[in-house]
């Protein structure tokens, strides 16, 4: 509409243009931008294939089954085809939906971020009774995570807690999309301190349910309580596992305790861990390894982070500006400018840095510090 005013402003004659007319500084209001939407969402709204359709009913016998509806909606492409369906199935008489036809019409319209047609079939799937297993509910929550429905998904999950088909209970699985829900919201650590307590009483509540945690549900409070700068809960969670828990950490564990103990400044700890990790034929991710590179050099344990840094390169984990920068600016602030020259040539001649991240590297030394880098011969 702007640009349409736009050109019919420009294309009318000349005597007839209005300079001194004002446009108004305030934001639109929400109300505004949500009708905005709206309309533009109407505007470019799919059309339904008709000959798709018609072909995709042709593939149906006169008494269809829900089975063979699933089927059919199955093989298609086009999500609009498959609503048509599920609604038009809807209104034949003698035929009834079940799990299964519910199951892939959320599929199909999930997966084609329809969420509002979405929205329609779950409604209808709450407003029967017994209706629903665990699988649907499941894939109804993991797409309301993905529209960012959060809300919407914690209800599912209280309605399938009091469903009295014990077939819809919560799970495992139900369990841990909720936990990598709670756990993408924001990377602000007091906003992860907010969600962690939602994901402490949810953890709770799932032991308490007779659900066994797994390495995803365990990792996924180990990470949380780390992006929440609580380290030692992590390693409690941590100590737990083979002892309370029937679960081994894996590489994601110690990786994501490291990161967490390197940014308190934990050196120590973080590098019995990566011991630990190494002994048990895991291999740090680069995330762990920059972060302890970083808090060695940081620390004034110089040899230690180059130590580390060299590790790095031979396992193929590839070192980030950052790292770099500090493990040399560390080692001049001691004095040490041959040698951080030195192991800046040596990353060079063996193309761990190219030439652009050479120059920038020397031009951030010479910068901080150019005086005490010009004496050197």
């Amino acid at each position: 509409m702007y640009i349409s005013n736009q050109s019919q402003l420009f294309s009318a004659p000349y005597g007839r243009i209005c300079f001194t007319c004002h446009y108004s500084t305030k934001a639109p209001s929400r109300s505004y931008r949500r009708r905005v939407r709206r309309r533009l969402l109407r505007a470019s709204k799919p059309t339904l294939d008709e000959a798709q359709f018609q072909l995709a009913l042709s593939q149906l016998p006169p008494r269809f089954t829900p089975e063979e509806l699933c089927n059919v909606i199955t093989l298609q492409e086009d999500p609009l085809v498959c609503l048509e369906l599920f609604n038009w199935a809807s209104q034949q008489p003698r035929f009834q939906h079940d799990v299964s036809t519910y199951h892939i019409t959320v599929k199909k319209l999930g997966a084609a971020r329809m969420y509002q047609e979405m929205d329609d079939i779950v409604n209808q799937v709450l407003a029967i009774p017994l209706l629903g297993s665990e699988a649907l509910y499941n894939t109804i929550i993991y797409y309301f995570i993905e529209a960012r429905k959060l809300t919407r998904a914690v209800n599912i999950f209280k309605h399938m807690k009091s469903s009295r088909n014990l077939s819809c209970r919560p799970s495992i699985r139900t369990y841990n999309l909720l936990f990598s829900a709670l756990l993408s919201r924001g990377s602000n650590s007091y906003i992860n301190h907010m969600y962690m307590e939602t994901t402490r009483c949810l953890f709770k509540q799932m032991v308490n349910d007779g659900i066994e945690p797994d390495i995803i549900s365990l990792n996924s409070m180990v990470k949380g309580y780390v992006l929440s700068l609580h380290v030692n809960d992590a390693l409690r969670i941590f100590h737990q596992m083979g002892v309370v828990y029937n679960c081994q950490p894996n590489s994601f564990t110690y990786d994501y305790l490291i990161h967490g103990l390197c940014a308190q400044g934990r050196t120590n700890n973080a590098k019995e861990l990566c011991h630990e990790m190494k002994g048990k034929g895991f291999i740090p991710s680069t995330k762990s390894y920059n972060s302890l590179v970083n808090a060695l050099a940081l620390g004034g344990e110089i040899e230690e982070a180059v130590n580390y840094l060299w590790e790095m390169t031979e396992k193929q984990r590839s070192v980030d500006f950052i790292t770099y920068r500090t493990v040399l600016d560390e080692i001049c602030t001691k004095g040490r400018f041959q040698e951080a020259m030195k192991l800046l040539k040596e990353l060079q001649e063996k193309d761990l840095v190219d030439g652009h991240a050479y120059r920038k590297l020397l031009y951030v030394l010479e910068d901080d510090h150019g005086n005490s880098l010009a004496r050197i011969d």
